[in-house]
């Protein structure tokens, strides 16, 4: 039995989004309210198998304190994901989930992610690869809905290999997030699912920011879950049934960042990561109160972890 069986219903995912749901970010969501699964950051394949090793593997740190959690991978060659599959597998990951739905003009035009709706021999030649280093590790995707305009024939044939799970972005390539979601399509492919009878788990993905709006979103739509991602950004309790966001004091705020701060200088080394990675969190945390801008402002102009923890302390003061 995966986990997947043991899951609520509806469960609710924290999405992976590149330098943002490392391990550190992932620990400060845990310790404020957890969601039912974790992704990690999408790391690349090809990169992984590549002399570049290195300045990717902690992309794939975890803890047991963030569970069930699961591998996010991208990349081109199927011998690669096979490679990769097996290693995520041996690091006693969860799942593993394949990205083929990222919009960004370069990896698509790599042909990569969102491109594999259109090519969809590569794609099928992923997935089966994944699934033979996987070794019974469960295998999902996360897609969008079509490339230019939707296309139920790419659900269609995603739901062929009876993946463990399939998030479905409500959104087409080209829609990038300019426009609203389409839960209407996302219920088509529930539906879809149903009638192929598999046993693929749907999740939701798209514009949700707070937790009882997926509720609704779940049930209305009858889906088993929903992924949340920017919505973090606006409530980092966004998975809490009763947030505390709104009533967080502005020095309970600087506090949180200042933990945030010295939680990713203890997890990650120079080479790995750079502190300006750590700014854009920086609107999350310096905002709501009189004099955040010029706090940000202040916090985005220095060039060490150090320096921002005396600057965040001296606004304490």
């Amino acid at each position: 039995m995966s986990f997947y069986q043991k899951l609520p219903k509806p469960f609710f995912v924290l999405a992976p989004m590149d330098d943002v749901t490392d391990l550190v970010f992932r620990q400060i969501i845990n310790d404020l309210a957890q969601p039912d699964v974790y992704f990690t950051e999408f790391v690349n394949v090809d990169g992984l198998s590549s002399d570049g090793r290195n300045k990717l593997l902690h992309k794939l740190k975890y803890t047991n304190l963030g569970k069930p959690i699961i591998a996010q991978i991208w990349g081109k060659e199927p011998s690669n994901f096979k490679k990769i599959a097996t290693e995520v597998r041996n690091m006693g990951f969860d799942g593993i989930d394949l990205n083929m739905g990222c919009p960004d003009k370069t990896i698509v035009k790599n042909g990569c992610c969102s491109a594999l709706i259109n090519n969809r021999d590569l794609a099928k030649n992923i997935i089966t690869s994944t699934f033979e280093g996987a070794k019974g590790l469960p295998v999902s995707v996360k897609t969008r809905i079509g490339f230019n305009d939707i296309d139920m024939s790419w659900l269609d044939f995603l739901l062929d290999f009876e993946l463990a799970g399939l998030t479905v972005h409500g959104r087409t390539k080209k829609q990038l997030s300019k426009t609203a979601a389409d839960w209407d399509v996302i219920s088509h492919v529930r539906q879809l699912r149903d009638q192929k009878k598999v046993k693929t788990f749907i999740v939701g993905n798209g514009d949700v920011i707070t937790r009882k709006q997926g509720m609704m979103l779940a049930k209305k739509y009858q889906i088993d879950g929903i992924m949340i991602g920017r919505g973090v950004f606006s409530d980092p309790f966004v998975f809490s049934e009763n947030s505390l966001w709104k009533s967080y004091t502005t020095t309970q705020k600087i506090e949180l960042f200042i933990k945030h701060i010295k939680l990713f200088d203890l997890t990650y080394s120079e080479n790995e990561r750079s502190v300006y990675q750590l700014f854009k969190f920086a609107k999350l945390y310096i905002n709501g109160f009189e004099g955040a801008s010029d706090l940000r402002a202040r916090i985005m102009s220095v060039n060490s972890s150090k320096k921002a923890i005396e600057i965040l302390n001296s606004s304490l003061a």
